[in-house]
């Protein structure tokens, strides 16, 4: 990609950011190529899909999180670990309004541009779970794809005006119902 090119792209990527954060996932992209002063034509020749700039969006996050979760893979607890990497994850989604279902779609849908990075954001956390239970310290009745519809829930609240001020208290008791005291029973 030419320097003016990957520049454009860049500067559109990043107003496409803040547009959702305001606005949502559907967000118009008529209003994103505004905000960043470039042609329709310019937003389509980089996203030829809405999809395809929710990934872009995404994909840097959702790697970032793999590779937090490959870092704390190795922490000490792996409740902590574990407890971790779904906040963050939960507030990745949460930042980026309205992106939760077009997530939970892309998860089952293999020809989505969003279906790789949501695959492997979920074996990441997958990873630490299957931890966590080894360890005991997380409940044996949950695979990947729970904790995967777990994050989605969970940010699926802070995007609801009415119950965003308890989304905090309602990852905490999410987070207890996943995780256990040693020695106990699920």
């Amino acid at each position: 990609m030419r320097a003016d090119a990957k520049k454009n792209y860049e500067h559109v990527l990043n107003v496409a950011r803040a547009v959702i954060t305001e606005q949502g996932a559907d967000a118009s992209l008529r209003d994103i190529s505004r905000k960043a002063e470039v042609g329709l034509g310019t937003v389509y020749r980089h996203f030829p899909t809405r999809e395809a700039l929710l990934d872009a969006l995404l994909r840097e996050s959702f790697d970032e999180l793999t590779a937090r979760a490959a870092k704390l893979e190795t922490a000490d607890s792996s409740a902590a670990a574990l407890q971790s990497w779904l906040r963050e994850t939960v507030a990745v989604a949460r930042n980026l309004r309205g992106v939760t279902a077009s997530m939970m779609a892309a998860i089952e849908e293999p020809d989505s541009a969003l279906h790789a990075s949501c695959v492997t954001m979920r074996a990441a956390g997958t990873r630490l779970l299957v931890r966590a239970q080894a360890d005991g310290m997380a409940r044996t009745d949950i695979d990947g794809a729970d904790l995967f519809a777990l994050v989605g829930a969970l940010a699926w609240l802070g995007d609801q005006p009415s119950l965003a001020q308890r989304s905090d208290h309602l990852f905490g008791v999410i987070a207890d119902a996943i995780l256990s005291s040693p020695g106990m029973q699920r």
